[in-house]
């Protein structure tokens, strides 16, 4: 019999999801189906004693089958699951530190997969060198779609946004100027889970020309409620930008035509969302301090950083192995630095220390 506060707690959990965190209705439904799992488990212990019980969360999930089905919970499923479950557990623990204190983080920290499922592969992701490729492709003038998808694809690459949010951002949304785009659901911007924050793109000059240069052209031909990624019509075989506002299949088209811009780059396709974890991973590996890992997770939109650590710390095989190469090598931090190191790590909760520490260490080895 499931432990009658331990439902009330995943509620008031699912609430805080879905009014302060503001996730969609499906969104807050699979984490339901998430925690579900946690609760058969733990039975009738209090979540805040479940360090005694076995088995283990991890062996019990090897052996669930959904809807009594022969057929095991899938890996991903399984990987939600874990995830699900440390970041309600670490928000109980800061809700209720009296009841929780027991609770060690290391043991949140160290929940994992069961065994039987396969370790992740390699991130797919746009590489710096890919983008400068497709940011060189020569375009004729009278091309628009063309020009258009060359300037997207970079801004896919310097905003980290996904391609829902590219197809629904209007001219007003963008600043190039200063290197921001509104991502506004107020402003029409359709964003997971209809987050709204204004994220920055990167600082990379060569990349930026392109996007300025397609920028001030559709400035000057649309009105600032026209879309940036605004459809091309043709007419009498001229291409014409067109002011109507983006259909159902808006995400489909754009990868249709980056499939296009690949092509005509004479590269491998790589999926919009691709652009996304080649601006995360370029992001991170330029970061220096605390503050830096914290910004990249803003701009990306997530929850917290555990969100992008989870995503992305698993890094391409070369680096890791050019990081362990590197081990044996000595980073001395200027004395000023010790201090604001210290003053971030005081302030962090203690769910987060353990994934600040790693972090740290993995910046050290460089």
């Amino acid at each position: 019999m499931v432990n009658r506060d331990n439902y009330h707690l995943t509620k008031d959990y699912l609430k805080y999801l879905d009014g302060v965190l503001q996730l969609g209705r499906a969104s807050v439904g699979r984490y339901r189906f998430y925690l579900r799992h946690l609760l058969i488990w733990a039975d009738e212990a209090p979540l805040y004693k479940i360090t005694h019980i076995h088995p283990t969360f991890s062996s019990y999930l090897a052996s669930v089958h959904l809807d009594d089905v022969t057929a095991p919970l899938a890996p991903a499923t399984l990987k939600k699951i874990i995830q699900t479950t440390k970041r309600f557990l670490a928000w109980a623990k800061e809700q209720h530190p009296r009841e929780f204190r027991t609770l060690p983080a290391g043991w949140l920290g160290a929940l994992r997969p069961p065994k039987s499922v396969p370790p992740a592969g390699e991130h797919v992701l746009v590489t710096l060198a890919e983008i400068r490729q497709l940011a060189a492709l020569h375009i004729p003038d009278n091309d628009l779609a063309l020009r258009r998808d060359q300037a997207a694809a970079i801004l896919l690459y310097l905003s980290g946004m996904r391609a829902g949010a590219l197809g629904t951002l209007s001219i007003q949304c963008v600043d190039v100027a200063n290197r921001t785009i509104k991502q506004w659901p107020a402003l029409g911007v359709h964003t997971k889970n209809s987050k709204s924050a204004t994220t920055y793109l990167l600082d990379i000059p060569d990349l930026l020309v392109v996007v300025e240069r397609w920028d001030s052209f559709v400035r000057a031909h649309l009105p600032l409620s026209a879309m940036w990624y605004t459809p091309v019509t043709i007419h009498w075989g001229e291409q014409q930008l067109s002011t109507n506002l983006p259909g159902s299949n808006r995400n489909v088209a754009i990868i249709k035509r980056i499939k296009k811009l690949y092509e005509a780059a004479g590269l491998p396709y790589k999926s919009p969302h691709k652009f996304r974890h080649g601006h995360a991973v370029y992001a991170l590996q330029h970061a220096h301090a605390m503050a830096d890992y914290k910004a990249v997770s803003m701009n990306l939109m997530h929850a917290d950083i555990r969100v992008t650590d989870g995503i992305y710390a698993p890094l391409l095989g070369d680096e890791v192995k050019q990081r362990i190469a590197g081990l044996t090598g000595s980073t001395v931090t200027p004395p000023s630095a010790h201090g604001d190191l210290a003053a971030l790590i005081r302030d962090l909760p203690d769910a987060q220390l353990s994934q600040a520490l790693m972090m740290l260490a993995g910046r050290l080895a460089k």
